[in-house]
């Protein structure tokens, strides 16, 4: 067993970077319609291909870190990363754009396999909760740094050298899961085909269920919800409310490092209830009210950076309570291959919101982009309290609790 803290670092390590990844083309959003010349329709569109991508591949690539082993899967999915924003940076037009964000979303497809098959195969039981948590932690907290530093670099030097510096890291990060003898050479040998075959046939019936399609869904309206605010927020609020890029950026920021801190919050939380539905129902509820507010155009500059922090950590205290209810919904066996079915939700909600958000930019419906995102957390509320409710008048889901 390898120790746990080398194990731990490295791959929250290559989490942060994959979650800048992500999110290094939306923080630059502000500014790329003038550099390439084109609309906010035409980068949704360049960001639904990232997600469409990452959906497709994502079932393959569990398989590929089952039988090819994770370091080797996750050392090539962090060059691919790196290889497509170098790409932009040294071609930064519209066509190279949508190509490289189709190398970003075959990459992004790597790290959840590749991560959760480190850390369940090289982290104690006993500690495996927090690992995953620290793990998701470490991601909210790539997403939450993007903006601000790359947003940064851009304005001191320029695009291509914020499209660089992100190239970097994920080098940077190839090279500190490279080191010979380290946590992840201890864990990441090929998978044993003959269990994972065998997990398969136990899971293959009862996976495709009405209540993993539910959550699904539930997958789908969470990420509408707060890419709407992760992506889209700084452009909607300079355009829509007139404020400084400075001040619009800080309160992205705020949301994203409170997403982050709510997640370690929501880890406690989870492991203290069972109701982990009504969790995120309540907080759901909470965020679209307060949302609501953001959109009506009522708060501005330090008001409304602590608003968008309260709904930052709203949103990131459900993280655990919603994948509790993944664990639950799970058949024997299949916990892997359920995640990754749910997850899909995640790029299928990121296919279509980009689109729909730029469409509202373009169309001067700045604030639209703010009432969108509330009307997807109500409708994430619906739809989370009809599951808890359906499952509380199961008595088989309830053991499964």
């Amino acid at each position: 067993m390898p120790r746990t803290p080398k194990l731990l670092t490295q791959v929250a390590a290559v989490h942060f970077v994959s979650h800048v990844h992500i999110m290094l083309i939306p923080a630059l959003l502000p500014v790329l319609p003038g550099l390439m010349g084109v609309g906010f329709v035409e980068l949704g569109v360049a960001l639904a291909v990232f997600n469409i991508v990452s959906a497709l591949v994502q079932a393959p690539l569990g398989y590929a870190v089952d039988h090819y082993g994770a370091r080797k899967v996750l050392k090539a999915g962090l060059l691919l990363g790196s290889l497509s924003f170098v790409l932009v940076a040294v071609s930064p037009g519209y066509g190279v754009l949508l190509v490289a964000l189709a190398l970003a979303g075959l990459a992004n497809g790597v790290y959840h396999p590749a991560d959760y098959a480190l850390l369940a195969k090289g982290i104690e039981q006993s500690r495996l909760g927090r690992a995953f948590s620290i793990h998701t932690f470490a991601g909210f907290l790539g997403a939450a740094v993007t903006p601000a530093v790359f947003l940064g670099i851009t304005a001191l030097f320029g695009l291509q050298a914020a499209l660089a510096t992100g190239a970097a890291l994920g080098v940077a990060a190839w090279l500190l899961i490279s080191v010979p003898g380290s946590g992840v050479y201890q864990v990441a040998g090929p998978g044993n085909k003959t269990a994972a075959a065998c997990a398969d046939a136990a899971g293959r019936v009862r996976l495709f269920t009405s209540m993993i399609g539910v959550l699904t869904v539930l997958f789908i309206l969470l990420n509408l919800s707060t890419s709407a605010i992760e992506k889209f927020s700084v452009a909607a609020l300079v355009q829509g409310q007139g404020l400084t890029l400075a001040w619009a950026n800080t309160a992205l920021t705020a949301f994203l490092l409170c997403s982050a801190a709510g997640v370690l919050c929501g880890g406690t939380l989870a492991d203290r209830t069972r109701r982990h539905g009504l969790v995120a129902a309540l907080a759901f509820a909470l965020a679209a009210a307060l949302t609501a507010l953001v959109a009506l155009g009522l708060l501005r500059d330090w008001p409304l950076v602590v608003v968008l922090g309260a709904i930052g950590l709203l949103t990131g205290v459900i993280a655990p309570s919603r994948d509790m209810l993944v664990k639950a919904a799970a058949p024997p066996g299949a916990e892997g291959k359920t995640f990754g079915l749910v997850s899909t939700g995640f790029n299928i909600g990121g296919a279509i919101g980009p689109v729909g958000f730029g469409w509202m930019l373009d169309q001067r419906l700045a604030n639209g982009v703010f009432a969108a995102s509330m009307v997807f957390m109500l409708l994430t509320v619906l739809l989370t309290v009809a599951q808890e409710l359906a499952r509380r008048c199961s008595p088989q889901e309830m053991q499964r609790l």
